[in-house]
């Protein structure tokens, strides 16, 4: 079980609904007499009563697959779903090239914007190219023009994004000489910070969906068994030290994938909404 049943936020919760139910429970007893006969009976039905109400909520916050969130104003809901099928803006990961050749070498055809590419865009991968080589970046997000090396030669820096009708193409992840997705955790939290003030400029009062970000192939250097928890701690972190507030009605949605929401304690998420 994610959340051990001596959990503290499952104990505070517990004792929070106990002190109105006991109170509820005391001021019925005034009224209704209880025989010598029952007392017995009636003090192990409450007793029965409590142990199962603080199983229920163990139980319950284990099963959690929903989290709404509030923070610094912004609504924020954790959930378990499929990012393409979110209303308004959906972000999808690219490399810092912008690559858009699925072929399992540069892009992985079951990675996020391989599954884009292929079934999601309305756009061939050429007309694709064309938008993105036209895309009106900021002078200071290009990094190199010209690099040499099998994929695109534009360099851009870690955060930048391209957004294309409902799709937010963010520049997320470096590439080694294997074309294998690499990050330092400067890198990551470089990005997130660039990213959410991308964010910020672009969203025009749409909610925006994004996935846990590094919670696929990319592999965090130095930190290679990082867990989707810590990844999903990290962002919310980092969104509540940027510049960014959604207005509403616009929010943030952080999808998690179904077979991931297992091993992600989403009552220990809660306490973001309190600082970490």
């Amino acid at each position: 079980m994610k959340v051990k049943i001596t959990d503290k936020s499952v104990r505070q919760e517990f004792l929070k609904m106990m002190s109105i139910i006991s109170a509820i429970f005391s001021i019925a007893f005034i009224f209704i007499d209880v025989s010598d006969k029952y007392k017995n009976c009636a003090g192990l039905s409450v007793v029965l009563f409590f142990a199962g109400l603080y199983f229920s909520l163990w139980w319950r916050y284990n099963n959690l697959r929903h989290l709404n969130l509030s923070i610094d104003g912004s609504k924020v809901s954790v959930m378990t779903g499929d990012l393409f099928s979110q209303p308004g803006i959906k972000a999808i990961a690219f490399n810092e090239y912008f690559d858009t050749q699925v072929d399992d070498r540069i892009i992985s055809k079951n990675s996020l914007n391989g599954i884009y590419i292929n079934e999601h865009s309305n756009l061939s991968v050429a007309e694709l190219d064309n938008i993105i080589e036209d895309y009106p970046f900021e002078d200071s997000e290009l990094i190199d023009g010209d690099v040499k090396r099998t994929g695109k030669s534009k360099k851009y820096k870690l955060g930048t994004v391209c957004l294309i009708d409902d799709y937010l193409l963010a520049a997320f992840s470096k590439f080694d000489s294997q074309n294998k997705a690499v990050l330092s955790m400067p890198e990551y939290l470089e990005f997130l910070i660039n990213f959410w003030d991308s964010v910020n400029r672009v969203y025009s009062q749409k909610s925006v969906s994004v996935p846990i970000f590094g919670s696929g192939i990319t592999r965090i250097k130095e930190h290679k068994n990082i867990s989707d928890e810590e990844l999903l701690k990290i962002m919310l972190w980092t969104f509540r030290v940027s510049e960014m507030k959604f207005k509403y009605p616009a929010k943030l949605n952080i999808v998690i994938h179904k077979d991931k929401i297992a091993s992600i304690n989403l009552l220990d998420i809660k306490a973001i909404e309190n600082g970490i």
